[in-house]
């Protein structure tokens, strides 16, 4: 039989590593592998090469293992970095967003990521990029919807015509 091959194998690697990363249960699993592999009677380095991982990382798995069991091979938990607006503030820009920026003394005539840092910057003196505000629209449960353009002295009748249905 011939044997089976992977079309462009280091970009679906790379794409495999990332998802095994991406949850808790997948890491949790792949870390299994790897304390199995070990009591099967591969080496750490061994088993590194073939999980893609590094050396020192397998050996720290099979020690967590062996000295907390299956509950050393999960994620511990992750404080993250706290969040600069307090609850209070996130209602405040949640009922200030869901009306017209220029009802909050704002100059843009739709919300977006620049307008709403204009306004926490203005309303509680905290400076947030734009990237950071876009995320709190998709937080709060917004999208981000671009009103179509008008053409200045453009013709409505031909517009309706043009205009796909």
């Amino acid at each position: 039989m011939k044997p089976k091959t992977v079309e462009e194998a280091e970009l679906v690697i790379l794409a495999l590593q990332d998802e095994i990363r991406r949850t808790q249960e997948a890491r949790y699993d792949h870390r299994l592998h790897a304390v199995l592999l070990v009591a099967q009677g591969m080496s750490c380095r061994e088993v590194a090469g073939v999980l893609g991982d590094a050396p020192r990382t397998v050996a720290y798995w099979l020690k967590r293992f062996e000295d907390d069991g299956l509950s050393g091979l999960a994620d511990a938990d992750r404080s993250g970095r706290p969040g600069r607006l307090s609850e209070k503030q996130m209602e405040r820009i949640s009922q200030v967003i869901r009306k017209e920026p220029e009802k909050s003394g704002l100059t843009q005539g739709v919300w977006d990521g620049k307008t709403l840092s204009a306004f926490i910057e203005s309303e509680f003196e905290i400076t947030l990029g734009v990237r950071q505000c876009q995320r709190l629209f998709r937080q709060l449960g917004f999208r981000l919807r671009k009103p179509r353009p008008v053409i200045a002295k453009a013709d409505a009748q031909k517009q309706t015509e043009y205009k796909k249905n």
